[in-house]
């Protein structure tokens, strides 16, 4: 039915999609389909035309010459990104794209790539990487629970909140402060690989959830008792595989 297309972008997948992050669009895919809605998903990478429309975005990490490539064309996309934020789009980006949807990413070799600036973060390579399991306390979703794998460290400007709160020292934005991430209205940037939103469904029902009731004023699942008892199966699965993902060492 046309009143339940939602429609999905993922952003600069051939060059920003490492350590699992394409499972986050197949995760948005499933549970839409799931909860009866129609996922329409447009993949955009540098040259391609921007679509119409868009309900969501989803974006992943990348290495440093991925970042590289992709950062003109993201200055091109810039003004419509950032209108698309303001108005309220959710959108999840990753690692590398979490970098440069900020302020900007110093690499170690001192080459600065400018951000966009939607978050008011910035970030400066290191030769200390950060890897590991990693779980992190958010008051909006709970215990996230990720993978990290980064050597640039990010700092949040005065004011702006992170995703969530790590306890273990040498993790998250910098291995500092505690931080991981950042949020802004509706827009969630994390250095969560591992994929993200598999083991952690509630931030998968955010942006789900907050895509319906901008485009149709209510999230309203027309689900069948099949989808329904699908949905409940993978839930379930996953409780227990975030369990186990919890007591796994660094």
């Amino acid at each position: 039915m046309a009143n339940t297309v939602i429609d999905v972008m993922s952003l600069y997948p051939k060059d920003m999609n490492i350590y699992g992050d394409w499972g986050n669009v197949l995760t948005v895919v499933r549970r839409l389909e799931l909860y009866g809605y129609e996922p329409h998903l447009c993949t955009y990478n540098q040259g391609d035309d921007w679509p119409a429309h868009v309900d969501m975005i989803l974006g992943g990490g990348g290495q440093d010459n991925g970042q590289q490539r992709i950062v003109d064309d993201l200055f091109l996309r810039a003004d419509a990104l950032r209108d698309l934020a303001a108005d309220g789009t959710p959108m999840l980006t990753i690692c590398g794209l979490y970098q440069l949807f900020g302020e900007y990413f110093e690499t170690i070799e001192g080459t600065r790539l400018d951000g966009i600036g939607i978050f008011g973060v910035y970030t400066q390579g290191h030769d200390v990487r950060m890897i590991g399991n990693l779980v992190e306390h958010c008051e909006r979703f709970g215990d996230i629970v990720g993978y990290e794998n980064h050597s640039g460290q990010t700092f949040l400007r005065e004011g702006v909140q992170p995703l969530g709160i790590v306890e273990h020292d040498g993790t998250g934005n910098n291995g500092k402060d505690h931080t991981e991430g950042a949020q802004v209205g509706n827009v969630i940037g994390t250095y969560m690989h591992g994929s993200l939103l598999p083991k952690n469904p509630a931030i998968s029902d955010f942006l789900i959830r907050t895509a319906a009731e901008r485009r149709y004023g209510q999230f309203e699942p027309r689900q069948s008792d099949a989808q329904r008892a699908t949905l409940a199966h993978i839930d379930a699965t996953t409780r227990q595989a975030r369990q186990v993902a919890m007591q796994r060492p660094r």
